[in-house]
């Protein structure tokens, strides 16, 4: 814990040296995971803050600011002095205050070798209009933590659940705290009613009416030594304040039971607020047993859910109006009611529930329920709608994923980056894709993720024996410069096209040898074949999307 609070320390001396503004427009950033992505108040900007980057051996933290310009679909990366430490898994939340103001509250450093962590308590205002950073210094806050939830509800930013990790124990939270934004002051609430279990990693929204939604989460509990269980919770709660907006208003919770299709139990999703008092999930992780590993089955699919009927729905793509045929979607669910159609284009089901558990190679026990959809039906096609269904008129979409990062702008939901897993391989990721909530028709690709850009190196006695320090500190310039390697030594080999007369067997074929040529020059020559195989195909499915 020293040696990390120190390396923090070391890390700020050299923030500290930083005097002025320098906003400078810039490539998109790294691939990241577990930052925050937040829309400007005022203007068509996100803000990008803070994440992780892991490449196999090292684990790199960030407190860079990037802001992409929604119009021009540009990036530009502003250093301001004195900003919050590099930190993962924190929150941040913005409210319109004086030119707009960005929250950022908690959150963890790890340590380049990833087994310390120290997490934050901390809490820090970005002035987006003068472009400083200031620390707020107030007692009776939560305790240092991350993965937890914070929202801005009226004039008050509420922190609800999380973790805090360390080498010996760890301690999920239920608790909830509240900041006001005008006093500058914590309090603890203490609601009546049952509320959630301890978690971290949940859905936490503001209904309009100031009340708190609580949706979800993940958390493990120690049952005998050495073994821990993993529970994926699906529960739902209201937190409604019970007084007449005073300073000391009463809180309490209750249980919610919506109505609807539930998303499927998965930990590391990521949510926003969309148009609609509609707040959204999107992606994130199942775990599952396979070949006596831990396989994780990823998710690209939105749920919204539904404040003013407390409902839960499938976002489906309707594909573009030009388009007759509508796209066939999985894990569809029977439409409740005309009102949704629109986005609903579901047909009906059987569930099945699915009770697993499944014992990782550490001995964490994991309880999930799975709630699995009977097959949809499929539409009746025509020959020339077959055609259409070829590789260059298929859809794009995000690959599965979890750990992005969300935002809301104008009612276009912007997804960046985030991670998957092949084997023991972590690819994460830098794309940027945007759809229109409103219309539901097709999602937009902002910025490509390049498989070249992809860096993995396996692990060996004489990197774990580099100086932490040199290698925490170089992150950025090191990952930055193995890309140009990596793209450099790839790049004399171009994707395959389509030769005239060449059968379709025959291209597609020469398209899974660049590809598992690709996976292998990333992987060394003595990964094993099968696993190459594996990684090449996640490779081909990251770049072209469910398409392959």
């Amino acid at each position: 814990q020293e040696d990390l609070e120190a390396l923090i320390a070391e890390f700020q001396s050299l923030d500290a040296k930083k005097t002025q503004v320098i906003e400078s427009s810039c490539p998109p950033p790294s691939p990241r995971l577990n930052g925050s992505l937040s829309a400007h108040p005022e203007k068509d900007e996100l803000i990008l803050f803070g994440g992780e980057y892991f490449n196999g051996q090292k684990t790199y933290l960030y407190n860079e600011l990037y802001v992409y310009n929604i119009r021009k679909n540009s990036w530009s990366k502003v250093e301001i002095p004195n900003p919050p430490p590099r930190r993962c898994a924190h929150q941040a939340a913005v409210v319109p205050t004086a030119g707009g103001q960005l929250w950022v509250f908690g959150g963890e450093f790890a340590s380049p070798n990833g087994e310390q962590f120290y997490h934050y308590k901390d809490l820090w205002v970005l002035h987006l209009a003068t472009k400083t950073w200031e620390q707020i210094k107030a007692s009776g806050g939560p305790s240092g933590r991350s993965g937890h939830r914070m929202v801005a509800c009226k004039r008050q930013l509420i922190v609800f659940g999380g973790f805090h990790e360390s080498a010996r124990d760890y301690i999920y939270y239920n608790d909830v705290y509240a900041f006001n934004l005008d006093c500058f002051t914590w309090s603890k609430l203490v609601p009546s009613g049952i509320g959630p279990a301890p978690r971290s990693g949940c859905q936490m929204a503001t209904t309009p009416e100031g009340s708190i939604i609580i949706y979800g989460g993940y958390s493990k509990q120690r049952i005998k030594k050495d073994v821990d269980k993993g529970t994926l919770h699906t529960d739902m709660f209201l937190l409604k304040t019970e007084g007449a907006r005073k300073e000391e208003d009463k809180w309490a919770w209750s249980r919610l039971n919506p109505s609807g299709v539930k998303p499927t139990p998965r930990s590391g999703f990521s949510v926003a607020i969309g148009p609609n008092n509609r707040s959204l999930l999107f992606g994130g992780v199942h775990d599952e047993e396979e070949e006596e590993s831990i396989e994780g089955d990823f998710f690209n699919d939105i749920y919204f859910y539904d404040m003013g009927k407390n409902r839960w729905f499938p976002g489906q793509l309707k594909g573009p109006k030009s388009e007759k045929r509508k796209r066939r979607r999985g894990r569809q669910a029977e439409a409740e009611g005309a009102e949704d159609e629109d986005m609903e284009k579901q047909h009906p089901q059987g569930p099945v529930e699915i009770v697993k558990e499944v014992v990782a190679e550490d001995g964490t026990v994991m309880t999930i329920k799975q709630v699995i959809s009977g097959p949809a039906e499929e539409e009746e096609r025509s020959e020339s709608e077959e055609e259409e269904d070829g590789a260059l008129s298929q859809q794009v979409e995000p690959c599965p994923r979890s750990n992005a990062m969300l935002a809301v702008k104008h009612g276009i939901l912007y997804v960046y980056g985030g991670m998957f897993e092949v084997g023991d391989r972590q690819f994460t990721l830098s794309d940027l894709y945007s759809i229109d909530l409103h219309k539901m028709e097709e999602w937009k690709v902002l910025v490509e993720m390049d498989p070249k850009a992809q860096e993995w190196l396996e692990e060996s006695e004489s990197d774990e024996e580099e100086d932490d320090t040199e290698g925490a500190e170089g992150g950025e310039e090191e990952e930055e410069s193995s890309e140009e390697e990596s793209e450099d030594e790839g790049g004399e080999e171009q994707h395959p096209s389509v030769q005239p007369d060449e059968k379709h067997e025959d291209y597609l074929s020469r398209t899974e040898q660049y590809w598992i040529k690709l996976a292998r020059s990333n992987m060394g020559p003595d990964a094993k074949e099968k696993k190459v195989v594996k990684v090449a195909h996640a490779m081909a499915k990251t770049f072209y999307g469910d398409s392959v």
